[in-house]
């Protein structure tokens, strides 16, 4: 699905652009980056701890792909990792706050700050991973950190392109695989918000509209990138059991349960100084569980871009395959039922 690793790309003569990524070690962020080596660009992922981002210099020949130190909550920080930076791309983004990485920190003000110091540099063209839902009005502190962030680019950087992702998947996510694990260990299934809907996309997918946007290929403004599939999340999760072969039964837990189970996961986060930190549910998240997460009528995406999504049964086989019974040899198992009988 990829070209090899090290490979020559056809844009080489880009060499000389830089572009700089905040978060692009992540699960967006590393896709964008092997997108932007494989057009010629020179890459710079600015990550909090350059050592565990290593892997991604093999996207790009020999110095071509470098993960540098930034901390987007500092000036001085951000500066640093712009400078020359002919296209700046922002991913950094949280689904749980920790410590002084809260919500508004993250995704508002240190997405303002990137934007506003892109603006000083002269800066040619700016992408910001927002997420479908962003919404000013919202009851979800997450939803609003999202819009906010928004705001905060398109007042320093009024061209800037915003990218709103549905739910996304790919074989780092961390949707389909967490559901196929826990799959992996009872016949129950639980879920928060069952019949809410969503629209999946394919992280490379997501990759893709950044890098045009990146290199100036794509008109400024709003996009919500959603998949082809819109679906509830129960079904997903019926779609999800039938890949990895298992029969388990899907509970739909109410919201006010939910609720009193995010209250006490958040409760213990507190009460431990942080030690613990709530990876499990969130009063925040069960608030954005109920409501649908797909495109918006009208709003520009996919199309606009000349981009094709691909659909979710295309790729979950690719990856969710460890989760099977059989694992790799399911296929084999299942070709040895038809062999007759002596």
């Amino acid at each position: 699905m990829y070209a090899g690793y090290g490979s020559h790309p056809e844009g080489a003569s880009q060499m000389s652009k830089l572009v700089t990524i905040f978060g692009g070690s992540g699960f967006v962020g590393r896709y964008i980056a092997r997108r932007m080596a494989q057009q010629g660009w020179r890459v710079r992922v600015a990550v909090r701890h350059p050592n565990d981002a290593l892997f991604v210099r093999p996207y790009g020949d020999v110095g071509q792909v470098e993960p540098v130190a930034c901390n987007i909550r500092d000036d001085a920080s951000v500066r640093a990792v712009m400078q020359g930076a002919d296209a700046v791309v922002n991913c950094v983004g949280i689904l749980n706050p920790d410590g002084r990485n809260t919500f508004f920190a993250v995704q508002s003000d240190g997405a303002g700050r990137i934007a506003r110091i892109a603006t000083e540099f002269g800066v040619a063209n700016l992408v910001h991973l927002s997420a479908i839902g962003a919404d000013a009005n919202s009851p979800s502190i997450y939803a609003k950190s999202k819009a906010a962030g928004e705001a905060a680019v398109l007042k320093a950087f009024p061209n800037a392109v915003i990218l709103r992702p549905s739910v996304i998947f790919g074989p780092e996510d961390q949707f389909f695989n967490r559901f196929a694990s826990m799959a992996k260990i009872g016949p129950v299934l639980p879920l928060v918000g069952a019949n809410t809907r969503f629209q999946p996309v394919y992280v490379d997918d997501v990759a893709q509209a950044a890098a045009l946007a990146a290199q100036g290929l794509a008109a400024p403004g709003i996009y919500e990138l959603g998949g082809p599939d819109v679906a509830t999340f129960s079904a997903l999760m019926q779609q999800m059991l039938a890949v990895i072969q298992r029969k388990r039964v899907i509970v739909n837990t109410p919201f006010f349960a939910a609720k009193l189970m995010g209250t006490g996961f958040d409760l213990l986060q507190i009460v431990t100084g942080g030690l613990i930190n709530n990876k499990i549910l969130t009063r925040d998240q069960v608030r954005n569980l109920a409501r649908d997460n797909v495109v918006a009528p009208g709003a520009r995406g996919f199309a606009e871009l000349g981009i094709t999504p691909s659909a979710i049964a295309a790729v979950l086989p690719e990856y969710l395959w460890p989760n099977r019974p059989s694992g790799q040899f399911a296929a084999i198992k299942d070709s040895a039922k038809n062999l007759p009988k002596r």
